[in-house]
């Protein structure tokens, strides 16, 4: 039988549609935003899909683990650490996790995002497997899974009898929150993790591509799009984050926000570094809107990482069929598999098994894309 420590960060992903862009240090500014939890929610999703597992789950008191699996209907779980009452933070998930060791677990199973996968790893080491939850912002660490009902999935690899789990190393990425509120990516790498892997259902580290070729790659997208926008002024654009949505910035003349969302209409700025309320309200009767997002490099995630601000009351009133996706073909071909984690499963599933992606001026290729659909019955 399994012996899996797990633990909820309840804070993860606060920052992310209120646009702070991560929650290190920043859950009273989240909340006075109105940011609401949502980790225990994603946390659940996973242990929902695996109430029928063997499984003999160590975990922390309350809201950093023990309400998610009462909540669950699992029974026979052992609360191993009892976090001071208020607010939780790094002490709690590190003290938590040198609980789990001393029970000898197989497996650390988190629900947070990088900073929560950090603070495991800081105790773990690579002497035990770790898999994450995603519920952070960002999640550019490769401990993840794809979404929380692909963690199931992994689970059921390596809990189900005559299962084995498939272990890899794994990247663990700090990020600079600091510098990412500014617009800047500053990431280091800080350690090598075991973590299960299934392919298709675990995330890759985020990869930065440089190269003439891109550039190049970039100013034809950028050329390409310019051209759409003119063809339809009486359309809000909303330009998502990144390097090849700044091209498109660039080329329309303005000052894009590199990591956040920006509307433009008629080939001007009407607003910069939008929150999800902010684009609600731009979005309201009879508006005509698309959105211009692009991937993460490697990785593969359209939306869901990082892109919090854009959630699914917001892609519901622009459409599905009102995405543009942008992305050069470096990046494309070192992309397996594009994913969509927005939260909502509907929404998640609408995209269907494949996406067309602008790669160049006027060329567009297909690419397939996962959903959370998928893997809702794996190894059922």
């Amino acid at each position: 039988m399994c012996t899996i420590g797990f633990l909820v960060n309840p804070v993860a992903g606060m920052g992310g549609a209120v646009g702070l862009k991560g929650t290190d240090g920043m859950v009273e500014v989240a909340r006075s935003r109105g940011a609401v939890p949502h980790a225990r929610e994603r946390a659940a999703e996973t242990i929902s899909d695996i109430v029928d597992l063997r499984i003999h789950l160590l975990t922390c008191s309350g809201f950093m683990g023990e309400e998610v699996l009462s909540g669950a209907g699992i029974s026979g779980y052992e609360v191993v650490y009892r976090p001071a009452p208020g607010q939780t933070g790094a002490p709690d998930t590190m003290a938590a996790c040198r609980a789990f060791l001393e029970r000898g677990v197989d497996l650390v199973l988190f629900c947070g995002g990088d900073g929560t996968a950090r603070d495991v790893y800081s105790v773990v080491g690579d002497s035990v497997p770790m898999l994450g939850i995603p519920a952070g912002v960002k999640m550019y660490s490769a401990v993840f899974a794809i979404t929380p009902v692909a963690a199931a999935g992994i689970l059921r690899d390596g809990c189900t009898p005559g299962g084995r789990f498939l272990i890899r190393d794994a990247e663990v990425v700090d990020v600079d929150e600091e510098a990412y509120r500014e617009g800047v990516l500053k990431t280091r790498l800080f350690g090598v993790a075991k973590s299960p892997y299934r392919p298709g259902l675990v995330q890759g580290t985020k990869q930065v591509f440089e190269n003439p070729d891109e550039e190049r790659a970039k100013k034809d997208i950028a050329r390409f799009i310019r051209e759409v926008m003119e063809g339809t002024p009486e359309v809000l654009y909303i330009l998502g984050p990144g390097s090849t949505t700044a091209a498109i910035g660039e080329e329309l003349g303005i000052q894009k926000t590199l990591l956040g969302f920006d509307a433009v209409s008629g080939g001007d700025l009407v607003a910069a570094d939008l929150n999800e309320q902010a684009l609600l309200g731009l979005l309201h009767g009879d508006s005509r809107a698309r959105l211009v997002i692009s991937i993460i490099g490697a990785q593969g995630s359209l939306l869901g990482r990082g892109t919090q601000q854009v959630s699914p009351a917001v892609l519901r009133r622009i459409g599905r069929e009102n995405i543009i996706v942008v992305a050069t073909p470096h990046k494309l071909a070192e992309t397996p598999l594009v994913f969509v984690d927005t939260g909502d499963r509907e929404l998640d599933a609408g995209f269907g098994d494949h996406i067309s992606v602008v790669s160049g001026y006027r060329v567009a290729q297909r690419k397939r894309i996962g959903n959370r659909s998928k893997f809702e019955h794996m190894g059922n």
